[in-house]
């Protein structure tokens, strides 16, 4: 992922850093605007079915951390025909259509290619309300900072591609950080967009590449504001720091973590790379009022996300990022 790339200008193109970067936003006449997006990747998992479900619900994450409701979709998809049968495609798209089903959007067609690898993901359209959209740029001095979803992500894809396939099963060393990943992984984000709607944010982005630092900093930097994070109260997938521990963290982790080091105070090195751990299908990261950040987690809560309220914003020193033990 790269973090700035060229965009057409258009008086109705809505773009920039107070908008997603994964993201445009067009202006139509009325009060409504469109979210188009797109995301793919190689797989994360072994089942086809499960990888589908992810890398739609990864797709649709940019237009519900804009606070949008997923419309419709197109599937992208390179093969290589000659290495992988047609049927494990099946199933990749039969998990797409899972996710989108679920997210109430259609799948109107798509495009296929062959490739040296697979990969899978969607175009996307959605729509906001450009008055109540979220954008990254409106976080205010004093608001508290939400979490919807766990980190490790990043390090639990790549503990899977070095293990054993018995890893993953009954009794296996990464079978309870598997089930819970999964289940992190293929969860929409359509509630977290609902609550943070409703506690009235007033800044939004979702978790993913940049992992939750990076995606902070692009935050509070827009906002002209700091942070500082609660380390014990960021929620993760179990056994993660072992994960950490035994050499699992990836290249794109690493490289987050060297670019926020002159943005960063506090925390251990561990804590760092988990909060700097490049996420997949990852939660929606917000700030509101303090006790509006209070009852929407518990209201995350009582649906089954693992949310928490994780630090809240100061206006001292602009981008950093103040990591609290």
């Amino acid at each position: 992922m790269l973090r700035h790339l060229p965009t057409t200008k258009h008086p109705d193109l809505l773009v920039g850093t107070e908008h997603n970067d994964d993201a445009a936003v067009w202006r139509r006449h009325g009060s409504n605007a469109l979210v188009a997006t797109a995301d793919f990747f190689t797989p994360i998992v072994d089942d086809p079915n499960i990888w589908g479900q992810i890398a739609a619900a990864n797709a649709a994450s940019d237009v519900y951390a804009m606070g949008g409701t997923p419309l419709f979709a197109l599937n992208l998809v390179a093969w290589p025909r000659d290495e992988l049968p047609l049927e494990i495609l099946s199933e990749v798209l039969i998990g797409g259509q899972e996710s989108a089903t679920n997210g109430g959007w259609v799948i109107a067609g798509g495009h296929t290619v062959d490739g040296p690898e697979p990969m899978y993901g969607m175009s996307l359209v959605g729509e906001i309300e450009e008055s109540a959209a979220l954008t990254n740029s409106g976080a205010r001095e004093g608001h508290a900072l939400v979490l919807t979803k766990p980190l490790g992500t990043g390090l639990l894809a790549t503990a899977l591609k070095r293990s054993e396939p018995e890893a993953i099963q009954e009794g296996g060393r990464l079978q309870d950080i598997y089930t819970v990943g999964v289940r992190e992984m293929t969860r929409l984000n359509a509630d977290a967009a609902e609550a943070a709607l409703r506690a009235e944010a007033s800044a939004a982005t979702d978790v993913t590449g940049f992992g939750l630092l990076g995606h902070l900093h692009e935050l509070v930097s827009a906002s002209g504001l700091s942070a500082f994070v609660e380390t014990e109260a960021v929620p993760r997938l179990p056994d993660v720091v072992d994960l950490v521990e035994e050499g699992f963290v990836a290249g794109g982790t690493e490289r987050n973590l060297d670019y926020l080091e002159p943005h960063l105070s506090g925390g251990s090195s561990t804590d760092r790379l988990i909060m700097c751990d490049a996420q997949t299908s990852g939660g929606l990261l917000f700030s509101c009022d303090p006790a509006a950040a209070l009852e929407a987690v518990a209201e995350l809560q009582s649906g089954g996300h693992m949310a928490a309220v994780i630090g809240g914003l100061e206006s001292d020193n602009p981008g950093q990022i103040n990591l609290r033990n």
